[in-house]
C-alpha cells in the first residue's frame, strides 16, 4: 500500500524523463501479493496524489502503470480466500508465489466469465480515470511479464474457446479491448502500453511471438497512443521487428539476468532501435541514475536480497552521488 515512504521513493526519481511506477492493481482480485496497492478508490487516490504532487515538485513526470496480475496470486492474498482468475484454468507448476505465509505453491486458477472479462475491461478504464484524478500525468498498460494480459495473448495459457480465445485475433482481444477503453477514458496521448514478447516468465509460452505481436501492433497503432514499452527478453528479436511497424515513440528495456548498463541502453538509441531506453533495477539502486550517467560517476550496484522488504531499507536509503562524495 502507498505509505509516506512511496511519496520519497518516487520524489527521489524525478531526474528520470519519466517514471513509470510499479505495477498498480485495477481490482482486488488482481493483485499479486501482500502490500502491492491499488488505485480503485477515494483513499487510493488522495494516497496517490501525495505522491505525485511531490514528484511534479521535484520537476518530474509520473505514469502509472495499470495492472491485474490474473493466475500470478493466491488465496491468502485475496478477500475472502477467493480463487484467482485467469483465461483458463492452467496451473503454475514450476515456481512458487509469496504470500503472507511466505512462499507456497500456486493453486489451480478459475477460468474468467465473459462478464468477469467485461467488469475487468471497466476497471482498467476506472483506474486510468483514478490515476488522472490522483495528478499522473498518464498511465502505462502492463501486458507483459506473464499478467492478465499476456496470459490471454498467449496459447498455452489461454484455452478459451469462446471469443477471448482460439484465434490469433481472439486472443488478442483482451488486450486490444483494455487499451481501447484506456484510451477513450483519459486520450491515446496519455497512454503507453508494456509487451515483453516471447518472454517465458511466469511460464508463459507463445508459440509465434512474431505472429502474434506484429497483429496487435497493426491493431493499436492507429490509437496513436503516447508510447509502447517493449521489454526483450527471448530468443525473438521484439525491438529490431516491431520498431518499422510501430509508429509513435517506442521505449525499450531488457529484462536480462543483470542491470543493462548505460553503454548497452545508448547503443539501443544509436542503431534506432528504440526512442527511449529505460532502467528498472539500476534506478532502484541509484535514485540519480542520470546523474550519475552524466558525469560518468561509477553506478552503485542492484543487490537482490537488499531490495525493499518493508521499511526503508533497501528502498529510500540508497544514496545520492552528492552523499558518495562527502
Amino acid at each position: 500500500m502507498v505509505n509516506p515512504l512511496t511519496k520519497d521513493y518516487y520524489a527521489q526519481r524525478a531526474s528520470a524523463g519519466l517514471i513509470v511506477t510499479e505495477g498498480i492493481y485495477a481490482n482486488i482480485l488482481g493483485k499479486g501479493g501482500p502490500g502491492i496497492p491499488g488505485l480503485v478508490d477515494n483513499a487510493q487516490v488522495a494516497a496517490w496524489r501525495e505522491v505525485t504532487d511531490a514528484v511534479h515538485a521535484a520537476g518530474g513526470r509520473i505514469f502509472a502503470q495499470l495492472w491485474h496480475v490474473g493466475r500470478m496470486t493466491h488465496p491468502l492474498t485475496l478477500p475472502g480466500g477467493a480463487t484467482p482468475l485467469a483465461p483458463s484454468a492452467e496451473r503454475i507448476i514450476r515456481a512458487k508465489i509469496f504470500t503472507s505465509q511466505g512462499l507456497v505453491d500456486h493453486v489451480m486458477p478459475r477460468a474468467m466469465t465473459t462478464a468477469e472479462i467485461d467488469a475487468t475491461i471497466e476497471d482498467f478504464a476506472i483506474e486510468a480515470r483514478n490515476a488522472i484524478a490522483a495528478g499522473f500525468d498518464g498511465v502505462e498498460v502492463h501486458g507483459a511479464n506473464g499478467y492478465l494480459i499476456q496470459q490471454f495473448l498467449a496459447e498455452n495459457t489461454n484455452q478459451r474457446t469462446d471469443r477471448y480465445g482460439g484465434s490469433l485475433n481472439n486472443r488478442l482481444r483482451l488486450a486490444v479491448d483494455i487499451v481501447t477503453a484506456v484510451a477513450a477514458e483519459v486520450g491515446a496521448h496519455r497512454v503507453g502500453l508494456r509487451i515483453s514478447p516471447d518472454n517465458p516468465e511466469n511460464e508463459i509460452a507463445e508459440q509465434d511471438p512474431q505472429g502474434t505481436y506484429r497483429a496487435l501492433l497493426r491493431t493499436l497503432d492507429p490509437l496513436g497512443l503516447a508510447y509502447l514499452h517493449v521489454v526483450e527478453r527471448g530468443e525473438y528479436a521484439a525491438l529490431a521487428d516491431l520498431r518499422p511497424r510501430w509508429s509513435s515513440t517506442l521505449v525499450a528495456n531488457f529484462n536480462g539476468s543483470s542491470p543493462t548498463t548505460r553503454d548497452a541502453g545508448e547503443k539501443v538509441l544509436d542503431t534506432g532501435l528504440a526512442d527511449l531506453f529505460s532502467f528498472g533495477r539500476a534506478f532502484i539502486a541509484n535514485p540519480d541514475l542520470p546523474a550519475r550517467f552524466a558525469s560518468g560517476a561509477p553506478v552503485s550496484e542492484y543487490i537482490r536480497d537488499l531490495v525493499y522488504g518493508g521499511g526503508a531499507e533497501g528502498y529510500t536509503d540508497y544514496p545520492a552521488l552528492q552523499a558518495t562524495q562527502v
